[in-house]
């Protein structure tokens, strides 16, 4: 019987292209049709409940008893219009995925028939155990209560499946005692610090403004895999990773996946789970081949950021869910693969009025160029004064493999301006203003001219973790598997603060006796000149960049343990405490959780990696060692001379040398671990295993590697890459 690996490369050859169907030729007939949105619940709602969601959702004013049961009754006969049976509070705990508990309409009544009931009580709470989610000691086992809280400003939706159809209501969670156990609650707040202090800061310039709002376009990379080929991989079934592959001789060197023509098998799944994602309400706008074979990327229209952020974790869900249609699997991990590309989810970041203007856009007046300049100018400075604080926000045990390679940016947070932006804030720097400006009359001798900038003015730079592009600001280093809540929270918090701490400083000076424009210029000419070191307009790969970086006094944290520290710092307890985006207690909880995943996740890497060598890479190569020496033994017996048989003892050699390595070195790995394991305090055990355990694992993957290269094609046990990357 052939190995697991041909029953797998059988498999793929016999697949058939699936047919898909959508609803209709035009997006429009079915975009939104499974989502609770305005639209329907003007047409569900009276038009007082109507009004008072909307101002619940635009304005987030309190909704009172009576219309949340109006709201629930509409919800309730929407779905059941629609075919749901049952509801749930959808929620985005600290695992990383999505949760839900699935509760059914159906109630028995008194008399013993069956109604439907969907109360105003079960839209707006419900109570999931909150021990059994990562909590950081929030919540002891014995303590289990916890509750999810309705976001009213993410509508409710329904989930399709095969088998029937759910009610998925979006929801914070919460412990019992009021900390967020969750992405989203840290979140809202984080937005709510910002529209309120650069509403404040606005008002220098449009009194009209009340309310800003953080926009936010995600771009999803991913690997597809056949499935077969995926279950034949231990180690891409139990990490999302290959822990070992020889490179393919055809990799992406010559450049002709990216962009390329999309394979007709894939193409079929990217229209099955749009059309999922469409209906859902999801505005995906772009599909298209990526740099690595095998990889590809979709990308939504921008959204305001607690929206976009809930329709990309419920687009990883779609995806997932609709490879199974296609026998393929989905791989967010950031670096499947080892060398070629990784995957990011790069967050493409602006701040937008209730006005419909946008902030990180200049205009043609120079007032306008003003505002532009004070918000952008600010946004740099509070990247560069919370640096490491946003290094932490993006640290994974699987984004460590990205970070630095394959056109991701490195570890050292910088922000790319473009030479254009670049020169600005230079001739701001060292320009002297003018006291001759007049406000309001258009005399701003004072304030160098910014040209009107167009999309396309502004270069990209694939080497920098945050960099300007045009209108926004694009923070490139989020891995693709996160959920962008994390980085989010934390960029919308230092912004937040920072434009605080501006609008201090800009009143001080007003109070003095200084001309507005004089007060805001001058603040924002000290803050270019003090954030200087962050900008960065070269090659973020280079050496040459690390040395100074350094010399800068810019962080190189290269793995996660140590990054984790700007969680916990003085410094950021300082910021989390004034914006009031998590307590004390939050942050070190979540400081725990991410140390005990970090740990976790190598630990399941390390023992994945000594189950495959010891059951299977040792076995299939001892199996062709054997055979060699049964060759040699009969090529002897028949009287051939050594040198006839030499290349077959050279081989046998060889196999014996990488076999003893690889054995003795997991052997040593195992010890390791247990050493790791045995130590109580969860950061010097992350480090243990990211600076002790974590270190044999390149050394036993070459040697793996090597194996690979030398036993018989037939008989070499695993999926190889040329047969993952472009086996379709």
């Amino acid at each position: 019987m052939s190995n697991l690996r041909f029953q797998a490369l059988n498999a793929v050859l016999s697949r058939s292209i699936p047919d898909v169907k959508i609803p209709s030729s035009k997006i429009s007939d079915f975009y939104g049709s499974n989502v609770f949105d305005k639209k329907k619940m003007k047409d569900f709602l009276s038009k007082e409940a109507f009004q008072s969601i909307s101002n619940s959702i635009d304005l987030a004013e309190p909704l009172n008893r009576e219309v949340s049961e109006q709201i629930a009754t509409a919800m309730k006969s929407w779905a059941m219009a629609k075919g749901a049976t049952h509801y749930t509070h959808w929620f985005q705990p600290l695992t990383g995925t999505t949760a839900e508990k699935h509760d059914s309409f159906f109630e028995p009544g008194h008399d013993g028939q069956a109604i439907e009931r969907f109360s105003g009580d079960a839209l707006v709470q419900q109570e999931p155990d909150a021990s059994s989610f990562p909590n950081g000691g929030i919540r002891n086992t014995f303590e289990a209560r916890g509750y999810t809280a309705w976001d009213p400003s993410s509508p409710a939706f329904i989930m399709e499946s095969k088998s029937g159809k759910t009610l998925c209501i979006p929801t914070v969670f919460v412990s019992y005692t009021g900390e967020a156990l969750d992405y989203k609650a840290p979140l809202l707040k984080a937005l709510s610090a910002l529209d309120k202090a650069a509403v404040d800061v606005c008002h220098y310039f449009d009194k009209s403004i009340e309310k800003v709002n953080a926009s936010l376009g995600i771009e999803q990379e991913y690997f597809l895999v056949d499935l077969a080929l995926f279950n034949a991989r231990p180690d891409l079934l139990l990490t999302g990773r290959t822990l070992f592959g020889h490179m393919s001789a055809k990799g992406q060197q010559l450049e002709d996946h990216y962009f390329g023509t999309i394979p007709e098998r894939v193409y079929a799944y990217m229209l099955d789970f749009e059309t999922e994602a469409l209906k859902l309400g999801i505005p995906l706008k772009t599909r298209h081949n990526e740099v690595a074979p095998s990889q590809f990327e979709c990308a939504p229209i921008y959204e305001e950021i607690n929206l976009a952020i809930d329709h990309n974790q419920l687009l990883m869900d779609i995806m997932e869910k609709v490879a199974k249609r296609h026998n393929f699997k989905v791989l967010l991990h950031e670096k499947p693969y080892a060398g070629v590309n990784g995957s990011g989810k790069h967050n493409n970041w602006s701040i937008i009025t209730n006005t419909g203007k946008n902030l990180l856009s200049p205009g043609k007046t120079p007032k306008n160029n003003l505002m532009f300049l004070t918000f952008f100018v600010n946004t740099v400075r509070a990247v560069y004064e919370h640096a490491d604080l946003m290094r932490s926000s993006i640290a994974s045990v699987s984004n460590d493999h990205r970070l630095g390679a394959n056109e991701a940016p490195p570890a050292i947070i910088s922000i790319f301006l473009g030479s254009q932006l670049n020169d600005v804030l230079d001739e701001i720097e060292t320009s002297r203003i003018s006291k001759k400006i007049k406000e309001d009359n258009g005399l701003w001798l004072g304030i160098p001219k910014i040209p009107q900038i167009l999309l396309d003015n502004t270069d990209r730079n694939r080497t920098s973790p945050f960099a300007f592009t045009g209108n926004k600001f694009e923070f490139r280093a989020v891995g693709s598997s996160a959920n962008s809540s994390a980085p989010m929270t934390i960029l919308n918090t230092v912004v937040a603060d920072q434009l605080v701490k501006f609008k201090v400083e800009v009143d001080k000076l007003i109070k003095k006796g200084e001309k507005k424009d004089i007060a805001i210029l001058t603040i924002l000419k000290r803050y270019i000149k003090e954030s200087k070191d962050i900008r960065f307009e070269g090659n973020g790969y280079s050496d040459e960049w690390e040395q100074e970086a350094a010399k800068r006094g810019l962080s190189n944290i290269k793995t996660t343990p140590k990054s984790l520290d700007a969680d916990v710092s003085e410094k950021s307890m300082e910021l989390f405490e004034k914006t009031k985006v998590f307590s004390k207690r939050e942050a070190h909880a979540r400081h725990e959780i991410r140390l005990e995943s970090f740990y976790k996740k190598l630990q399941i890497e390390a023992r994945i990696m000594g189950e495959i060598v010891n059951n299977v890479i040792i076995p299939a190569s001892i199996t062709y060692q054997s055979k060699l020496v049964q060759n040699v033994i009969g090529l002897k017996e028949i009287g051939l001379a050594e040198d006839t048989y030499a290349a077959q003892l050279q081989i046998i050699n060889k196999l014996s040398e990488h076999i003893n390595f690889i054995k003795t070195n997991v052997d040593q790995m195992i010890e390791e671990r247990k050493t790791a394991n045995a130590i109580e305090d969860l950061r010097d055990k992350s480090i243990a295993y990211d600076e002790k355990v974590k270190t044999f694992f390149d050394p036993i993957r070459y040697h793996v590697d090597k194996l690979e290269q030398l036993v018989d094609d037939s008989q070499w046990p695993l999926p190889k890459f040329r047969e993952l990357l472009f086996i379709k």
